[in-house]
């Protein structure tokens, strides 16, 4: 079965993947669209043309900019399953629908368009967003600090603003504060009092700070994943966009055929396998895996086992495999659970461990050949296809 007729088969595919996509596409196309909308003012197109002022256009544009960046954040957070993230999508793809419209210009087209394809299949994949977002304490530290200094700040300012030029309302306290706080100081707003100064000071202090720990909190997570990338391993997002998957637990003798079929019939699969050695090989051949115990239920838990299509358990340790079919059998008990005894007086074993199917490829082997030594029809194709596995499995 190939990716397409599965994906028409099965609606849970229809899922996080295409909405994390499409929300991507459309937050590039708002940012991409207001800053040409802005440097080089289009061609002016669209049945609201006539109605839409020159000011509204430019604003829409701008604000259309922003809207892109805030709809990057939430994709971002789709991609770690974020509840929040997925509303935020929701809110934000009709604000582009809006301002597309409104720019009235030929480059606002995809836009228009691409943010009414996207809305559906956001919507559509509500169930696949059911995370709650959950902060640690140094990313919680980091955003209080910087609101804390510009509440600071702005209030600060606000209160001094008899000693500072070009400070008159809440907004140029707030507008100072920022570009104080982020060491940006256009030298626009300028302290005149020596409370004035004292104050601005201080603000220089915590804001540097505050501003260093909330940039802190956003690169650290960053140079993690890329670390994770470095040595082949699946970073959190990658692991929480797992969906409808077949989950290999433990890795053996036995499970290299069943990952070339896998790879074959385009079917995605993760591995979680407890070799450091094995990992390094499987980051070579960008095969997707976990370092981890098969039958630690954590580890389970983190390849999305409640999405999964299938688990099978195929090493050279039917005790293992016992245990792994226990694990998963215990977290899903819905789930389908295959497995492979390696020796065949363990087959009883491993289905009253939980496995839905036991495979004895010792059975299996023995069976082909004496039916193909018998001359049975069809056999020779079948030991051709055994043949050719083991084959590929020799040169790996």
């Amino acid at each position: 079965m190939d990716a397409v007729s599965r994906w028409v088969e099965n609606p849970r595919l229809v899922g996080a993947r295409v909405a994390v996509v499409a929300t991507t596409l459309v937050a590039a196309l708002s940012v991409v669209t207001g800053i040409a909308n802005i440097v080089t003012p289009p061609r002016v197109v669209g049945p609201l043309a006539p109605f839409v002022p020159p000011g509204v256009r430019s604003a829409a544009g701008f604000t259309g900019t922003l809207t892109g960046f805030a709809l990057l954040l939430a994709a971002t957070g789709m991609r770690r399953g974020l509840r929040v993230a997925w509303l935020s999508a929701v809110a934000l793809l009709p604000v582009t629908f809006a301002q597309g419209l409104i720019q009235t210009s030929e480059l606002s087209v995809p836009l228009v368009v691409g943010s009414l394809v996207a809305l559906p299949s956001v919507v559509l994949s509500r169930r696949r967003f059911d995370r709650s977002l959950s902060l640690s304490a140094t990313q919680l530290a980091g955003a209080t600090a910087v609101v804390a200094v510009q509440l600071y700040g702005t209030a600060g300012a606000f209160a001094l603003r008899s000693e500072f030029e070009s400070v008159d309302t809440l907004l140029d306290a707030f507008y100072f504060t920022l570009v104080t706080a982020s060491t940006v100081g256009y030298g626009d707003v300028t302290a005149t009092g020596q409370t004035a100064r004292l104050f601005t000071m201080s603000l220089v202090v915590l804001g540097t700070a505050s501003f260093g720990i909330a940039i802190g909190v956003v690169i650290t997570p960053l140079i993690v994943a890329r670390f994770s990338t470095v040595l082949g391993r699946m970073t959190d997002a990658q692991l929480e966009l797992l969906e409808d998957h077949v989950i290999v637990l433990g890795y053996g003798d036995l499970t290299e055929p069943i990952l070339n079929e896998l790879t074959e019939a385009d079917t995605p699969f993760v591995v979680v396998t407890p070799e450091e050695s094995e990992a390094t090989r499987f980051a070579e051949r960008d095969v997707q895996h976990v370092v981890g115990d098969p039958s630690d239920e954590e580890t389970v838990e983190r390849v999305n086992l409640d999405r999964a299509r299938a688990v099978v358990v195929a090493t050279n340790d039917d005790a293992e495999d016992a245990l792994a079919v226990l694990t998963a059998r215990a977290l899903a008990p819905e789930i389908r659970v295959v497995a492979a005894a390696t020796d065949r007086e363990n087959v009883d074993k491993l289905r009253r461990a939980g496995a839905d199917t036991v495979v004895s490829p010792a059975s299996i082997g023995g069976h082909l050949l004496v039916r193909s030594a018998l001359g049975a029809e069809g056999m020779e194709a079948v030991a051709d296809r055994v043949l050719e596995t083991d084959e590929r499995d020799e040169e790996l």
